[in-house]
């Protein structure tokens, strides 16, 4: 397995299917027993990928994003992204960064979000 393509498919895939609220093309990224932490230190969220982008997309407007080059070694990758959005009438700005984990199917089996949030006026 190419860890670098798969990253970058893993990259692409959400930078088209992000503001389009297409959850289905984004979980399909995802091992169905998947662990996906939205934060370093919380717990994986109940339903995996698929649960937490359907519940974050009923909430999020406007969506721009932009995936950076992915950084592979072995089974695991980091990509750098920035998002900007609406949520509850306040312009949001994020920078983060995705530290990913794959099996040998291509598929992520590990996925933990590191960002840094900002509000715009």
């Amino acid at each position: 397995m190419d860890v670098a393509a798969v990253a970058r498919h893993w990259a692409e895939t959400w930078q088209r299917a992000w503001p389009a609220k297409q959850a289905a093309d984004i979980a399909a990224l995802y091992n169905d027993t998947a662990s996906y932490r939205s934060s370093p230190f919380g717990k994986p969220e109940p339903g995996g990928a698929l649960a937490y982008v359907e519940r974050q997309f009923a909430v999020e407007e406007a969506v721009e994003c932009h995936f950076g080059e992915p950084i592979a070694a072995d089974e695991r990758a980091a990509v750098e992204w920035w998002a900007s959005f609406v949520e509850a009438d306040q312009a949001v700005t994020l920078a983060g960064t995705t530290v990913l984990r794959f099996d040998s199917a291509g598929l992520v089996v590990d996925h933990v979000d590191y960002w840094m949030q900002q509000q715009t006026p």
